[in-house]
C-alpha cells in the first residue's frame, strides 16, 4: 500500500523498517516542473473566464482551446463526484454581545450515508475553524485544507462587501476542496456540519477535546521537528521542498501586493486625469471635441484599470495567499509525521537496551548484587531479573509493533495527500498564471481599442471642422466667376449696341 501510495516521488523505495536510513539518495520530483503540457488529473478544476470578445483570431482560438481543455475535465469530474456543495448568501447577525457573519452553506449528494439528498444550514467562520480542527485531530497524518485567516490588515471592515465576498469565496474553496478528498469526505464531523440543525450543532461541538490535551499535542509535535534525527529521506527532501516553496510564494506574495499597491496609486491619479481635459474643453471653443474625447478615453481606461486590479486580488493574490496557508499546514502534517516516527524510534531504542541488558544479566554474577546482600540468592535475583527483562521486551515488542504500523500508515496517508496536493498546486498554478495573462491582455486590448477609438474621434471633428471653411472659399470663388462672367456679358452686349447705332447711321446718310 505505501509503495503503491508512494509513486509520485520517482517511485521511491519504502523501506521496511520506517526509521531505517537507506543509502539511496531518493529524489524529490515537483510535478510542476515535469512540463506543463502534460496530461493530468483534474478533479475539482474551475474552468478558466476568458472574454475573447475582443481578441485577434489567434487569441481567441488560443483561448477557445483551453477552455475547450478545461472544460472537459470538468465535465469528466462533475459525473465522478457526489458531494457538492455552496457557500452563499452572507448575513449579519447583533447580539447584545457580538456581532457576526454566517454563510449558508447549501449540499446536494448521492451518498447513501446521507438521510437526504438535499441540505440547507447556515454556519459562521468558527464552525468552520472547528471543522478544520475536528479533521485534524481525527487524521492527523492527512493534509487538511487550510482556512482564509480570520483578521485582514487590508480590509478591517469585516462586514464590508469586498471582505464578505472574499471571505465567502475562500469558505467555499475550503469546503470543496474537503469533499474531494477521499478520507475527510466521510468524517462524520463533516457530516454533522452539513446537515446539523443549530441547536444540534452546538450540541455536538460541546463533545469537543480538551484544551490541555491540545496544548500538550502541539508541544509534543514541536518538539518533534527539533529532536528527528532518522527521518526518511524522502521526506526530509518534502521538508525542504516545503521551505523552499513557501519562500518563493512569499516573494510573489510581497511582490504582488506591492505592483497592486502601486496599479492603485495609478488608478487614483488616472482618475483625477480625465476631468482636467473636461475643464479644459469648457474653456476653449476650438479644443472641445478633441479634449472631450481625450477626458472619455482616460475615464475608460481608469475603469479598465479597475477591473484589472480587483480581478488580480481576486484571481491571484488570494490563491497565492491560500498556498502559503497550505505550506504551513504541510509543515504541521510532517511534524505530525515526525512525532509519530520519534515515538517508534524511543520505543526500539529502549528495547535495544533492553536486550542488551539481558544479554548481560546471563554472563553476570549476582553475588555482589543488592538482593544478594539483602540475604536473596543470587540465582533468584537474577532469575527474577531475566523475567522482569523478559517481560519488558514481550511488552516494548508489542508496542513497537503497534507504533511501526502507525508510521507505516502515516507515511502512506501523508505520501497520497502530498501526491494528489502537487497535482491540484499544477493545476491550479497553470490556471493562475494563464488567468494572469489573460487579464492583462484583456486589458491592453481594451486601452489601445480606447485610444485608436480616440484619435479617429479627434480627427473626425477636425475634418467636420474644416468641411465648413472649405465650403465658404467654394463659394466665394464661384460668386468672383459669376460675377466676372457677366461682366464680360455686359461688356460684349455694349460693343453690340455701339455697331448696330453706327450702322443705323450710316443707312441713314
Amino acid at each position: 500500500m505505501a509503495e503503491a501510495e508512494g509513486r509520485g516521488y520517482d517511485q521511491a523505495e519504502e523501506t521496511t523498517s520506517p526509521s531505517a536510513n537507506s543509502d539511496d539518495v531518493v529524489k524529490f520530483k515537483d510535478p510542476l516542473l515535469t512540463g506543463l503540457d502534460r496530461d493530468s488529473d483534474d478533479d475539482g478544476m474551475e474552468s478558466l473566464d476568458l472574454d475573447a470578445s475582443s481578441k485577434s483570431d489567434a487569441t481567441v482560438s488560443r483561448s477557445s482551446s483551453l477552455i475547450a481543455n478545461f472544460r472537459l475535465d470538468e465535465d469528466v469530474d462533475a459525473e465522478t463526484r457526489d458531494l457538492f456543495i455552496i457557500v452563499d448568501d452572507p448575513e449579519k447577525h447583533t447580539s447584545t454581545l457580538e456581532a457576526y457573519i454566517t454563510f449558508r452553506v447549501s449540499t446536494k449528494t448521492t451518498r447513501s450515508e446521507f438521510d437526504n439528498s438535499d441540505y440547507s444550514v447556515r454556519r459562521r467562520y468558527n464552525d468552520f475553524l472547528w471543522l478544520r480542527q475536528r479533521l485534524e485531530d481525527g487524521y492527523p497524518t492527512h493534509l487538511v485544507p487550510p482556512l482564509p485567516e480570520k483578521h485582514s490588515l487590508k480590509r478591517l471592515d469585516r462586514f464590508s462587501s469586498e471582505f464578505l465576498r472574499v471571505r465567502q469565496k475562500a469558505l467555499q474553496k475550503f469546503l470543496t476542496r474537503v469533499a474531494d478528498h477521499p478520507v475527510l469526505s466521510f468524517d462524520k464531523n463533516f457530516q454533522v456540519f452539513l446537515t446539523a440543525k443549530a441547536w444540534e450543532f452546538q450540541s455536538h461541538k460541546k463533545h469537543g477535546k480538551g484544551i490541555i490535551s491540545q496544548v500538550s499535542d502541539s508541544i509534543h509535535n514541536m518538539g518533534a521537528s527539533y529532536m528527528m534525527k532518522n527521518r526518511p529521506p524522502e521526506f526530509g527532501l518534502m521538508h525542504e521542498y516545503i521551505n523552499i516553496f513557501g519562500e518563493k510564494l512569499g516573494v510573489m506574495d510581497r511582490i504582488a501586493t506591492r505592483v497592486l499597491r502601486e496599479q492603485a496609486d495609478y488608478h487614483a491619479e488616472l482618475c483625477e486625469w480625465g476631468p482636467c481635459y473636461t475643464l479644459w474643453g469648457n474653456s476653449e471653443d476650438q479644443l472641445t471635441g478633441p479634449l472631450l474625447a481625450m477626458s472619455k478615453a482616460v475615464d475608460q481606461c481608469c475603469r479598465a484599470l479597475k477591473d484589472l486590479i480587483d480581478d488580480t486580488d481576486d484571481n491571484f493574490s488570494q490563491p497565492l495567499k491560500e498556498y502559503i496557508l497550505y505550506t504551513e499546514a504541510i509543515k504541521a502534517v510532517l511534524r505530525r509525521r515526525d512525532a509519530i516516527q520519534m515515538e517508534y524510534d524511543m520505543v526500539v531504542d529502549e528495547l535495544n537496551k533492553r536486550k542488551d541488558e539481558r544479554e548481560q544479566v546471563k554472563i553476570s554474577d549476582q553475588t555482589y548484587s543488592i538482593g544478594a546482600f539483602l540475604g536473596k540468592d543470587p540465582e533468584d535475583v537474577k532469575h527474577q531479573k531475566q523475567e522482569k527483562l523478559e517481560q519488558q521486551i514481550v511488552d516494548l515488542t508489542r508496542q513497537m509493533e503497534v507504533l511501526n504500523d502507525r508510521t507505516v500508515v502515516a507515511n502512506a496517508n501523508l505520501k497520497a495527500d502530498m501526491e494528489r496536493w502537487h497535482k491540484t498546486k499544477q493545476r491550479d498554478v497553470k490556471d493562475i498564471l494563464m488567468a494572469l495573462a489573460d487579464r492583462q491582455i484583456r486589458y491592453y486590448e481594451k486601452s489601445l481599442i480606447v485610444w485608436e477609438d480616440t484619435i479617429r474621434a479627434i480627427q473626425r471633428r477636425e475634418e467636420e471642422a474644416a468641411a465648413p471653411a472649405l465650403d465658404n472659399t467654394n463659394t466665394a470663388a464661384t460668386t468672383t466667376t459669376m460675377a466676372s462672367d457677366a461682366d464680360s456679358d455686359g461688356q460684349v452686349t455694349s460693343a453690340s449696341e455701339n455697331v448696330s447705332t453706327e450702322q443705323k447711321a450710316n443707312t441713314l446718310s
